[in-house]
């Protein structure tokens, strides 16, 4: 297991990221998973033996009972949480109550408060605000955020499915006042969907922003198991939360793709695909997420396997993204400024 650099701190977190959106399975979080506290502790173990020191989780996997049950897990494991990295959550709606949703000052410290009484913790290490609010301004939710990493109860800040000009909005406020900035973003972005590429990506890389992926095998689509001819069992998750958005007809291109280069290997297509996010530069840590004892071992067994650049070349090639404009427009335009 190698380690990384969280953006522009001093932070290690290891290269995967352990996701618990499979812990608990309250309402229609079943559709993901709805593991107990039991098979939840014996993953987190698996994990942490792998050397797997950053775990994911959010208040609103399962309404609360992901945090509660990593928390335990981490306690009845006996893992010291100055070992562990923990990123938390924020912004979804967890009751009825009209204040109970979004990035509003008060929602948020609500929020944390909540979220590490679930924890059984002092402290969450990254804290992510989880979506866009379009009605609360990003000053009072940088506001917001500042005073809760002031009290000590959150010692980083993250941003997850914003787009590039409203991380660049926050930070720049943040910046301005002297504020805490974000300096992670978790993003969806796998072989089957690198939309990231067009704007989020260049503007991580231009910021030194650590980047997060989720769902790197979009939503179990790029996992082997769907193929054009062959028809879905009817069990697996994709089937019961068809999630996230992915171009069906694309992907199994590019699972067709993968399947000669997994055989060649010797591994699974799941594997090769979680590899191939891992090769790209951008990437701090890829969140896995897992059922199953066999599937968290897989996935993690994606580290060891170095795609060659015929592999990469390959596999860029048949998921690539069509050129849009401007960027057609800067690379017709840059030919002019090539050394003569």
């Amino acid at each position: 297991m190698e380690y990384k650099f969280l953006g522009n701190t001093g932070v290690l977190v290891s290269e995967l990221c352990f996701g618990t959106m499979t812990f608990g399975g309250d309402g229609y979080w079943e559709a993901i998973g709805k593991l107990q506290q039991q098979d939840a502790t014996n993953l987190v173990k698996l994990a942490w033996d792998h050397g797997i020191n950053f775990y994911d989780t959010a208040n609103i996997y399962s309404y609360g009972q992901s945090e509660i049950m990593l928390g335990r897990a981490l306690k009845d494991l006996g893992v010291s949480r100055n070992e562990v990295i923990i990123a938390s959550k924020a912004r979804g709606r967890m009751s009825a109550g009209p204040n109970r949703i979004g990035l509003s000052r008060l929602h948020l410290m609500d929020s944390v408060n909540e979220s590490l009484k679930r924890l059984e913790t002092e402290h969450i290490d990254l804290f992510y605000i989880h979506g866009v609010d379009a009605y609360t301004s990003l000053e009072e939710t940088m506001r917001g955020l500042e005073d809760i990493v002031r009290s000590g109860k959150v010692r980083y800040l993250g941003i997850s499915n914003h787009a590039a000009w409203q991380i660049m909005k926050a930070n720049g406020i943040a910046e301005k006042n002297g504020w805490t900035k974000f300096v992670a973003c978790q993003h969806y972005y796998s072989i089957g969907g690198r939309d990231l590429e067009r704007e989020l990506i260049p503007m991580m890389t231009d910021q030194n922003l650590a980047l997060m992926p989720w769902s790197p095998l979009a939503g179990g689509f790029l996992s082997g198991k769907y193929t054009r001819g062959t028809a879905s069992s009817g069990d697996n998750r994709r089937d019961q939360f068809d999630f996230p958005p992915v171009n069906k007809e694309r992907a199994y291109d590019i699972v067709e793709v993968m399947e000669p280069i997994a055989e060649a290997h010797g591994v699974s297509v799941a594997r090769v695909a979680l590899a191939w996010v891992l090769h790209q530069k951008p990437v701090t840590s890829l969140i896995i997420g897992a059922k199953r004892p066999d599937q968290l071992l897989d996935n993690i067994a994606a580290t060891e396997l170095k795609l060659s650049a015929e592999d990469l070349e390959i596999l860029d090639k048949v998921s690539a993204l069509e050129t849009e404009y401007p960027t057609w427009m800067f690379a017709r335009q840059g030919r002019d400024r090539l050394p003569q």
